[in-house]
């Protein structure tokens, strides 16, 4: 399942939001045109586990780890990688954006995609890969507005085997299926052999970022709505 689109109006403008799918961007603009050297500027600035956990010695020398925290979420590998993740950033950041306004915002997404990367680092924290990309905090995203609205409809590409439909379904369905899917390939990646890949775990971690952080973040009324089919 794929979101397109969410029924859920907001009332401030979303310029957290805008400003990070940007960054994103443009770092990822940043990063192509460095070439071949993209891959030595992608082990400086992505989060190494070996680096935050473990015996740093002789693992690639970049920048601070504890930088590297927040340097890897406006990394990606890949247009794909790229614009799956701002798609879901736009879709659903917005709203959650919206609740805790813009100073917050950012504070929750910086902390979500801290604790996804830590996630990710303690499954395997002598691993020398570097995890980048924005997913973790997406997550952390996911995670709230499946508290704040589970019942909003969103308007989602189904593939239907070589058809496709497009369907609103709510919320809770959509992050369930997408949390599900999360939880299985996170499961059968400790039995995967060889590196690289999904951080499976980071995504898990930041959602359940997410749904503990939505509480400590989001203020004592927050302005609730109601949904019709």
């Amino acid at each position: 399942m794929i979101p397109l689109k969410d029924e859920n109006p907001t009332e401030r403008p979303p310029v957290v939001t805008v400003a990070f799918i940007v960054l994103n961007v443009l770092a990822f603009l940043y990063q192509i045109s460095l070439g071949p050297a993209m891959g030595q500027f992608v082990a400086a600035y992505g989060a190494v586990p070996v680096r935050i956990f473990g015996d740093a010695e002789g693992a690639v020398v970049g920048a601070p780890a504890s930088v590297t925290l927040l340097t890897a979420m406006f990394l990606h590998g890949g247009w794909f990688h790229l614009l799956g993740n701002m798609l879901y950033l736009w879709i659903f950041g917005n709203n959650i954006e919206d609740q805790l306004g813009h100073l917050k915002f950012v504070v929750f997404y910086g902390a979500s995609g801290v604790l996804a990367t830590l996630s990710y680092a303690l499954v395997d924290m002598g691993s020398p890969i570097p995890m980048i990309g924005a997913s973790g905090a997406i997550s952390g995203v996911l995670g709230a507005y499946l508290l704040l609205f589970p019942h909003a409809k969103v308007l989602t590409l189904l593939p239907l085997g070589i058809m496709v439909q497009i369907v609103r379904v709510p919320a809770f369905i959509l992050i369930g299926f997408w949390f599900f899917l999360q939880f299985l390939n996170g499961f059968m990646s400790l039995f995967a052999v060889g590196g690289g890949g999904v951080a499976w775990f980071a995504h898990l971690g930041g959602f359940v970022a997410g749904l503990l952080l939505i509480g400590l973040f989001r203020p004592a009324k927050w302005r609730s709505r109601a949904y019709v089919s």
